[in-house]
């Protein structure tokens, strides 16, 4: 999720407008039936839930709306618990070590190193290696997605050190547990065989095009193939063979940038000397991008993790393009080829899609260890008739030549936002999460956009209805004969809003509790649809915002388009990230910087001004945490 960065959300002077008709709201309506979804592990239904003779007829939300709320904790509706597990700091289960949380931010960067990191996001559940099915036990894989220095270190940003700067990479990257459920209540198992965490620093493989080319050498690193580190990990995805995919987001933050940028660096968000709010530069030489301009290159990948292998490499998949990525989730084709699906979550970015090559292998991941890495990457263009082009970004084809820049595949791809601007791809409103529901209808959530339309550029479209678009909405679409389908069409599912407001393009269209902002996307075994609000805390309670409280996730139900508010987040927060057990009955969300500031940086002095959560203690400060819900008769979430 990215956080209010406005000028790398809107680093797209492009002039590739696409589309110019607004849209009818009226006219594209939520469209129903269509071709069944490809039958995957990833995507089957629950044994005794959809799969049963009657589950069309069932209602799939069963459960009353949440009120909206402005308190400092997790509300569910009615009949539901919560359990908090897993917070910042709580060590992973690392063998021979178990550095307990200081509350007063005392901790080490040795320490942190075997903790979980900060700002959870990207989550999910895998089966356990040895019990398979048993849902009271697996490995929870989430992504830590960013660092705020006024909570993590004693004194802020007051002093600067080389430790501190280590301590902050190692507040970011990923986290893989082993979790089990004893007497209704979960926790983290300690030590674990499965454990691990990755770090700003972590050794990675790159593969596929990019991999060697020119842009990605730097003096470490010669042969190109070997980044230190992943980070700013958002969103995520899961494979078929049980692999996760977590994805670099707002890269381009953590570099100090050239005092004569190129147009590829200024494309990208590079400005002269940028300051950097991180001052990670000032102790780890490769984020000036001055003195090391291709490392910035090295980052905006998808990587690929084994959480059953915990000697493996993480390996960054360049064939899926380079991008300030949200998510990765994955499809599978008739003929079994993997298609993965992933939006760029900045101003007047891009939706894409990547279909791979060669089959999917029976077996894990050393079975298809190389399926990523040979393939095509598609850009979307969405026609304002409601139809739409998925355009290659293949080198030779169209304009991606030498003459305009793009000298080989390679450099089609870490230059993927320049070869998008040429092919004319269709501009969006923050493209963030996607997810496939039973029907074979494809969504994507597009947050919100405050610099669409008016005197700033681009006009509203057909795809981004609405100017000043505060509210943000959710589009879908249904791909031509297969997921690797060149064309498709598209509607609005939802356009996000609230009907008291004064405002007309603010009201929305929802079916059922008013929602802003939507993030995150998620669905179940049983089809429902799960969306996560992004709120940004610097608006939330004023403006357009102002009767929407705290950040929420509702629930969905893509038949009818009905909309619930399920669960509540703490004050601050962003709700973000969600999976289950196998068996559906036990839900785990992350819940992101509880207490942020309108600066998005805590004041180190005063770490409970705005929140406390979740341990409440008088010597606290608000830690990101995962949260599992349980429904209290035991049931599945959502009935």
């Amino acid at each position: 999720m990215a956080k209010d960065f406005s000028r790398m959300e809107d680093s797209n002077t492009s002039n590739n407008l696409s589309i110019h008709q607004v849209s009818d709201p009226s006219r594209r309506t939520l469209l129903r039936g269509g071709l069944s979804l490809a039958a995957t592990g990833l995507l089957a239904p629950l044994a005794g839930c959809a799969s049963a003779p009657d589950a069309a007829a069932r209602p799939l939300l069963g459960f009353k709306s949440a009120a909206v709320g402005t308190a400092d904790t997790v509300v569910v509706p009615e009949g539901y618990s919560v359990q908090v597990i897993a917070a910042w700091g709580e060590p992973v289960g690392l063998s021979g070590e178990n550095h307990a949380f200081h509350f007063d931010a005392s901790n080490s960067a040795a320490h942190q190193e075997t903790q979980l990191g900060m700002h959870h996001d990207g989550i999910h559940f895998f089966r356990h290696p040895i019990t398979g099915g048993d849902s009271r036990t697996g490995l929870l894989v989430m992504n830590h997605e960013y660092a705020d220095d006024g909570l993590l270190h004693t004194d802020g940003m007051k002093t600067w050190s080389a430790e501190k700067v280590q301590k902050a990479q190692a507040a970011h990257g990923v986290s893989v547990i082993e979790v089990e459920q004893k007497e209704g209540r979960w926790s983290i198992v300690k030590p674990s065989p499965w454990a691990r965490r990755f770090t700003a620093y972590t050794p990675m493989t790159v593969t596929g095009p990019a991999a060697g080319h020119a842009l990605m050498k730097t003096s470490a690193d010669p042969s190109g193939r070997r980044v230190l580190g992943t980070l700013n990990n958002c969103g995520s995805g899961i494979t078929p063979w049980g692999t996760y995919l977590t994805c670099e987001e707002n890269f381009i933050f953590y570099f100090k940038g050239p005092e004569q940028p190129d147009a590829h660096q200024a494309r990208w968000g590079l400005r002269k000397g940028d300051p950097v709010g991180y001052r990670w530069h000032e102790h780890d030489e490769r984020f000036d991008a001055g003195k090391h301009p291709q490392e910035p290159n090295r980052f905006g990948w998808v990587v690929e993790i084994d959480p059953y292998d915990a000697s493996s490499t993480p390996v960054k998949r360049t064939a899926m393009g380079r991008a300030a990525r949200e998510g990765a989730t994955v499809a599978v084709t008739r003929d079994q080829r993997a298609v993965v699906y992933m939006g760029e979550d900045a101003r007047f970015e891009y939706i894409y899609k990547f279909v791979s090559r060669d089959r999917i292998q029976p077996g894990s991941a050393k079975a298809n260890a190389s399926l990523l890495d040979n393939g095509t990457l598609y850009v979307a263009r969405f026609d304002a008739s409601g139809k739409g082009q998925w355009m290659p970004l293949t080198h030779g084809v169209g304009p991606l030549t030498g003459a305009n820049g793009f000298a080989d595949q390679g450099e089609v791809l870490i230059k993927s936002r320049q070869a998008s601007d040429a092919l004319g791809a269709t501009k969006m409103d923050r493209p963030e999460w996607i997810d496939v529901d039973k029907q074979g209808w494809v969504y994507c959530t597009l947050t919100n956009n405050s610099n669409r339309g008016g005197d700033k550029r681009p006009a509203a479209d057909a795809a981004n209805p609405r100017s000043n678009n505060t509210m943000g909405h959710i589009i879908r679409w249904k791909e031509a004969g297969d997921f690797d389908g060149l064309s498709f069409e598209w509607n609005h599912f939802v356009l996000a809003g609230d009907p008291a407001l004064e405002r007309v393009d603010a009201r929305g269209n929802v079916n059922g509790d008013a929602f802003a902002c939507p993030d995150g996307l998620w669905t179940d075994a049983r089809g429902v649809l799960w969306i996560q609000t992004d709120m940004s805390t610097s608006a939330m309670g004023k403006g357009d915002l102002k009767n929407l409280g705290n950040n929420c996730m509702l629930a969905a139900d893509p038949r009818s388009g009905e909309i619930r508010r399920f669960l509540i987040g703490p004050v601050g927060c962003e709700v973000t990230g969600a999976t289950a057990t196998p068996d559906g009955r036990t839900m785990f969300i992350n819940n992101q910087h509880p207490g942020e500031s309108p600066s998005e940086r805590s004041d180190p002095a005063q770490p409970r001004r705005f929140s406390n959560w979740p341990d409440q203690r008088p010597d606290g400060r608000p830690r990101s945490a995962t949260v599992v819900i349980r429904k209290n008769d035991g049931g599945v979430i959502g009935t």
